[in-house]
């Protein structure tokens, strides 16, 4: 690891991601090192480089790397390397933006859509990030992405993606709240609507209330009830949904588990820089192995020194 990175830790603390700002900064320098190693095909030099800058950084250096070879940083990565550490690499280069409109992007192509990216996107990131991502997917793709959303889904679930997509905190009064998700169990089939309108319109504190009181009521925690309840896609979607409100990081975490490389890049890269440490503790917690030793077991190579950077270290 770059013994510079512990030089920055005290300059970022009170962060709980794992990548920081470089404090001895010096793009010129680092585009000059990065061309030299695509040149030899030099993978350890550009994961050093690349895992060891912030997103903000890793644009200035392709900014820089442009200007002083007049050539594109990404292609240079995408003829020097392949396979999964060319992505890895490639995914690091991307705005956090951008990165998330690719993931969803990717999440609808194709035959058959990837039901459980698309949530773990729009149940994990807030209104405001929704919005930004919205805006980066329409730059990228030229398309409209509650369209792409609505085309891509039916029914119930569709409504809830989309509410999802638009989520925003609207004051709610908790008693009345739990009233109404309890009302709409009661009938031979549960109401979905009450369910879409609260849990994607209050804030975490207020819907965490809520959930405490519904289980208070029902006698049953709240996944159950939803696995009980409801079925097909809607299911899935709000048992997601209740587990991000409840502890997003346990929830991350399980994705993690599944050890399949485009989970555990996706959410190494889209949220080393927020909360990855939380995200870490939630693994260690459920598995009683580190992320850092997990990843070892599964990978190897270049590519696994790539994402034990991004892990950063042993829990």
């Amino acid at each position: 690891m770059d013994p510079e990175y512990f030089k920055s830790y005290e300059m970022c603390w009170g962060t709980l991601g794992t990548v920081r700002p470089f404090s001895n900064f010096h793009p010129d320098r680092d585009a000059m090192e990065i061309q030299a190693a695509l040149e030899k095909k030099d993978a350890g030099t550009l994961v050093r480089i690349l895992t060891n800058r912030n997103n903000a950084q890793r644009q200035v250096i392709a900014e820089t790397f442009k200007e002083i070879t007049q050539k594109d940083l990404e292609a240079g990565v995408k003829k020097a390397l392949a396979g999964d550490l060319e992505i890895l690499l490639l995914e690091l280069l991307m705005p956090p933006l951008q990165y998330e409109a690719l993931r969803l992007q990717q999440a609808m192509a194709g035959l058959g859509t990837d039901e459980e990216t698309l949530l773990e996107i729009l149940c994990t990131r807030s209104g405001k990030q929704l919005q930004g991502i919205s805006t980066a997917y329409q730059h990228l793709y030229k398309k409209d992405l509650e369209k792409e959303l609505k085309g891509e889904t039916s029914g119930d679930f569709a409504k809830l993606v989309v509410a999802l997509l638009n989520k925003e905190d609207v004051a709610g009064v908790v008693q009345r709240d739990i009233e109404s998700l309890s009302a709409s169990l009661n009938g031979k089939k549960a109401d979905v609507g009450p369910w879409i309108d609260i849990l994607t319109s209050r804030d975490s504190d207020h819907l965490n209330k809520v959930l405490m009181g519904l289980e208070l009521e029902t006698g049953q925690v709240v996944d159950q009830t939803v696995e009980k309840q409801f079925t097909g896609d809607i299911r899935l979607g709000l048992k997601v949904l209740v587990q991000c409100i409840q502890n997003p990081d346990v929830y991350l975490a399980k994705r993690l588990t599944t050890m399949k490389t485009p989970i555990v890049q996706g959410i190494m890269v889209s949220h080393c820089e927020e909360d990855l440490l939380c995200i870490r503790a939630a693994y260690l917690k459920l598995t009683g192995t580190s992320l850092y030793t997990a990843l070892q077991k599964q990978y190897k190579g270049d590519h696994l020194q790539a994402l034990l950077a991004i892990c950063r270290s042993e829990d």
